[in-house]
């Protein structure tokens, strides 16, 4: 099978879903049926689903139509997506002033109608698993915890500036690589407060479409951290446009388009970028050489009527992290495999300061370490930055694996405690801050074959 590896620079617009569908699919799936047949129904739901932990991350396996496995996947992680939705309100409360109705009505408005019939159903489902494992949860709350980024990080002028995700990424093939193969490699950068439940990989099965193998965030039915495999030979991931001032109330969620487009498209044999905004956008296709990922546009209209962002201040985080993947692939031209892969993930070259720096400049980024001297650094100790790492090349992903690191990309890690006593600034986020002690490297997936 020939694989097709996508990463996507984006700002992603969504739109609303409603609570009303999810009363409406509820009622229809059980509101005439005995308990009895909606007990041995969950019974048989739950015999086909499984969930392993190990090395910091919570693997499932779920399968099945769209109430079905979300409701596998919301019994299976109750808890975990509990304490998400409580991390979640609180740090927006202090980071907005608004509690988490607002946000929550807000998300019902604005995704209403933009969210089809199967991605309700599943989000229904995973409300009603929460509820059968004794966890409260409504469908509002939860159609929020999907599309948060969009809520809070877009649509909330206030956050535009602040603290949103951030990812390094790279793919290579043909000369590139050792074999001529395909390698992806991906880390996730976030607050450690919510980064914390990127621990997700989630195998689903669904009744139509492709096979996904995805890292997933919280609750959310897309990857959210856009690191991803499919049955259809798709392998994909994602780095955020940054610095992007526009959003569009008429668009669709990013859950809907990206889950979308795992589930039902196909490949191609070939490597390509595509960079979304609201005006312009550009695809770039390739089946030889690489492509990096750091935030920065490099489409120039995009980059230019759309964003804030520099594209050659070195100082800045996505620039520098830019220039570091430039080294480090002229450095590993033609010998890039998954291991090579590993070791780009954990680098901590600051290309600014040209030397060895962990910091937000480095393509391993530990926010907490950067002490802001160097200017246009964001925040000075700021707890968030690389929280994990992903690798995959065509043989792996042929035969359904990818290799996955949790706590951070490198041997570093975070202690809450020792952090907070240090930067006490930060003792607002005390009961939501916890450790991410670097895990070693584990192939994905885990338990019963299937």
């Amino acid at each position: 099978m020939k694989f097709k590896m996508v990463t996507v620079s984006k700002h992603l617009t969504f739109a609303p879903a409603v609570s009303l569908f999810m009363a409406l699919a509820l009622g229809g799936c059980a509101a005439s049926l005995g308990k009895d047949y909606i007990a041995g129904q969950q019974k048989e739901w739950l015999q086909k689903a499984y969930r392993v932990d190990k090395n910091g991350w919570i693997f499932i396996h779920i399968e099945g139509g769209p109430f079905e496995r979300g409701f596998q996947r919301g019994y299976l992680t109750a808890d975990e997506i509990d304490q998400f939705l409580q991390t979640l309100g609180y740090v927006s409360r202090f980071e907005t002033a608004r509690d988490l109705e607002f946000f929550v009505k807000a998300a019902k408005r604005i995704f209403k109608g933009k969210v089809s019939k199967e991605y309700i159903e599943e989000i229904s489902g995973m409300v009603a698993g929460m509820t059968q494992a004794g966890k409260d949860v409504t469908f509002d709350e939860m159609l929020f915890m999907n599309g948060f980024i969009d809520i809070r990080w877009y649509w909330w002028r206030q956050e535009q500036k602040a603290k949103g995700p951030g990812c390094s990424a790279f793919i290579a093939t043909g000369d590139a690589t050792t074999d001529g193969k395909i390698v992806m490699a991906h880390n996730s950068w976030v607050g450690y407060a919510l980064g914390r439940f990127c621990n997700i990989i989630v195998d689903i099965l669904p009744e139509r479409g492709h096979r996904i193998l995805m890292q997933s965030w919280g609750p959310a039915i897309y990857s959210g951290t856009d690191f991803f495999i499919t049955s259809a030979g798709l392998v994909g991931t994602e780095t955020t446009i940054g610095g992007f001032t526009g959003f569009d109330k008429k668009g669709r969620p990013v859950f809907e388009r990206a889950r979308r487009a795992m589930q039902y498209d196909v490949k191609s044999g070939e490597i390509a970028r595509l960079e979304l905004g609201l005006k312009h956008h550009s695809l770039e296709k390739r089946s030889d050489g690489y492509i990096t990922g750091s935030n920065v546009a490099e489409n120039i209209e995009i980059l230019r009527d759309e964003t804030t962002a520099s594209y050659d201040d070195a100082r800045v985080t996505s620039v520098a992290r830019r220039e570091r993947w430039k080294q480090l692939m002229r450095d590993h031209y033609g010998k890039i495999d998954v291991e090579i892969a590993k070791k780009m993930l954990a680098d901590h070259y600051d290309a600014y300061l040209a030397k060895e720096n962990p910091s937000q400049r480095t393509i391993c980024g530990h926010g907490e370490l950067d002490d802001g001297s160097v200017p246009q650094s964001r925040w000075a100790y700021y707890p968030g930055g690389a929280v994990d790492g992903k690798a995959v090349d065509s043989d792996m992903a042929e035969n359904w694996q990818f290799w996955a690191r949790w706590g951070s990309s490198c041997d570093i890690g975070f202690d809450a405690n020792d952090f907070l006593e240090k930067q006490s600034q930060y003792d607002w986020l005390d009961r939501h801050l916890k450790d991410l002690p670097a895990k070693p490297w584990t192939v994905f997936p885990l338990g019963r074959k299937r």
